[in-house]
């Protein structure tokens, strides 16, 4: 499932427009972006948290050449499920 498709399924859910529906999935996905890169945790009961991790620099390989490179610290999302969604996953994916 692709966002269009997510805000279809929301339009036919809520009965409001598809172009409400679309903005409405973009704000949340854009808050949830903001938030995150401000060092905030979004949590979401019954579905999950949503946080940033800190990777420490590092030394990687070059597969091509073999040489070392130094990859510089950076910052990536994570998200945990939570245990609603989990359960919801495990209990569907066995039927």
């Amino acid at each position: 499932m692709n966002k269009r498709e997510l805000a279809e399924r929301v339009a036919e859910s809520t009965g409001s427009t598809k172009h409400l529906a679309i903005q409405a999935v973009e704000t949340v996905f854009d808050e949830i972006q903001d938030a995150i890169a401000r060092g905030e945790k979004v949590s979401i009961a019954g579905f999950g948290i949503f946080d940033r991790h800190n990777r420490p620099a590092r030394t990687a390989r070059n597969p091509a050449t073999g040489a070392t490179v130094q990859v510089p610290p950076t910052v990536i999302p994570k998200f945990r499920p939570g245990a609603g969604f989990r359960a919801n996953v495990s209990e569907k994916s066995q039927s």
